[in-house]
């Protein structure tokens, strides 16, 4: 039996653990402000926002509720929108009235719920932060200038927040309702409640994280699958530094890595980098360790640890072992894993000052989109020559690749714009593209090369990029 807060009420229901929670919502709760969309994560008209307990921190994110499991959900604090309204319009609600926000209305309750998430969150109250928090909310019939203004004066709201937390923050100035400031204890009463698999003793379950792939192609038969939520299991979360190695959880999320200070010192333009992956509630759900499973040949997260050097550590929960992420591929969508076993950890060695780091990628879209080609590249220059390298690049076959010759060609040299052409036409040697709808195999040829030479205009800004990109 699964217990949580859904707005103001505590609930509890036997329903599969592999129900998503949007038809929980409409169907069984009835609460119909929450949308049917694209039921893919894409479009946002499903944005819930989910509260959880970090140590004493109560922390808010918003989530997509289509690829949100049941299971995932034990002892946390579910809001829909009906969980925000007040008896007139709360200020978020009414910003969007203000602004002319809104037309068919559609759309209009996930991004009500986004600028909410923001409201909870302890992000600056900027309007480049408000705006960034609805990067995963589709409007189709209104524009997003007046939704921009809109979010501006939502972050104005928070301006006077100086450091208070933020639930009795926006529950005092009747941001959002009242009950807001009692959560905690609620869901610190409601902590150590069991969550039930669902699976018996003899059943091989189906691993589960974020499930934000799994669920866009297993949505119908995840619902009865035995399964197993690896989300909120407290040994797979957190990002460490432990000596010097970076230490991810397997179920750390994309937002974990963003928010993380071992990254945010060791390479200070990594959350620049994961701003291109996904949206926010995606990136708030989506794990580390899934994404690697997933096997994708362009997974920007199996892309940017490849030139990292990642090593996987590996349980079937008797015994554990550890295997280099550029091994763990064996052909499309076929690991180096047995089905007993999942991603405990990922671990990889933190660079010196001599070291450096860039991702770049290619997609239809900027943001929210998949990529035709992304590439990683990581470099040791010591007295101005490559004493190490490691170029990674997606998209360019059937899974994730690293550019071993590419990589070695470039040590014990020093970088010219000579030395990168010759490096990018011998990663021309390495990969076997295909034609598909993201790009013709000329196509992808072409933007690895590109990709390949802004790594370096990127790291090193003082080469001739006329010279280099002709």
């Amino acid at each position: 039996m699964l217990k949580f807060l859904l707005n103001h009420q505590e609930v509890s229901t036997s329903l599969p653990t592999g129900t998503v929670l949007l038809d929980y919502i409409r169907y069984d709760q009835h609460l119909k402000g929450t949308k049917i969309g694209c039921r893919e994560g894409d479009c946002g008209a499903c944005t819930v926002l989910v509260g959880e307990l970090v140590g004493d921190q109560l922390r808010y994110r918003s989530f997509t509720s289509c690829l949100t499991p049941l299971g995932n959900l034990q002892g946390k604090h579910v809001v829909t929108v009906e969980g925000i309204n007040q008896q007139g319009l709360n200020p978020i609600q009414q910003a969007m009235v203000d602004e002319s926000a809104t037309q068919c209305g559609f759309c209009t309750p996930g991004f009500v719920m986004s600028l909410a998430g923001f409201c909870l969150s302890e992000k600056e109250a900027t309007c480049q932060n408000a705006v960034a928090a609805v990067d995963g909310n589709i409007c189709r019939c209104t524009g997003y200038k007046s939704i921009e203004r809109a979010a501006a004066r939502v972050a104005h709201l928070l301006e006077a927040r100086n450091g208070e937390e933020p639930a009795t923050f926006v529950a005092q100035q009747q941001i959002l309702p009242e009950y807001f400031a009692g959560i905690k204890p609620r869901l610190q009463a409601l902590a150590g409640e069991a969550n039930s698999n669902g699976y018996g003793p003899d059943a091989m379950p189906q691993f589960v994280g974020g499930g934000t792939d799994l669920y866009v192609q297993k949505h119908e038969t995840m619902r009865e699958l035995a399964a197993q939520f690896l989300f909120d299991h407290p040994s797979l979360q957190g990002v460490t530094q432990q000596g010097n190695r970076c230490v991810i959880g397997g179920a750390a999320t994309v937002t974990d890595l963003a928010e993380s200070a071992v990254l945010r010192e060791y390479f200070p333009e990594f959350r620049s980098f994961l701003r291109l992956v996904s949206s926010t509630p995606i990136r708030n759900m989506a794990t580390v360790a899934g994404n690697f499973v997933n096997a994708s040949p362009i997974g920007d997260l199996t892309i940017m640890s490849l030139a990292l050097n990642a090593q996987l550590v590996l349980s079937d929960g008797n015994t554990t072992r550890e295997v280099p992420l550029r091994e763990f591929y064996q052909g499309y969508k076929q690991l180096a894993k047995t089905p007993q076993e999942n991603i405990t950890a990922i671990w990889f060695e933190l660079p010196d000052a001599r070291t450096t780091f860039n991702f770049e990628k290619v997609s239809k879209r900027t943001h929210l989109d998949i990529a035709s080609v992304n590439s990683a590249c990581r470099l040791t220059v010591t007295n101005g020559f490559i004493t190490a390298a490691s170029l990674s690049a997606g998209g360019v076959g059937p899974t994730p690749r690293l550019l071993p010759k590419a990589s070695a060609f470039l040590v014990g040299k020093e970088v010219s714009e000579a030395l990168i052409q010759e490096t990018a036409e011998l990663a021309q040697t390495e990969i076997s593209p295909i034609s598909d709808a993201r790009g013709t195999e000329t196509y992808k040829r072409l933007l690895l090369s590109q990709l390949l030479k802004a790594h370096f205009l990127a790291l090193f800004p003082q080469l001739n990029a006329a010279e280099l990109l002709r």
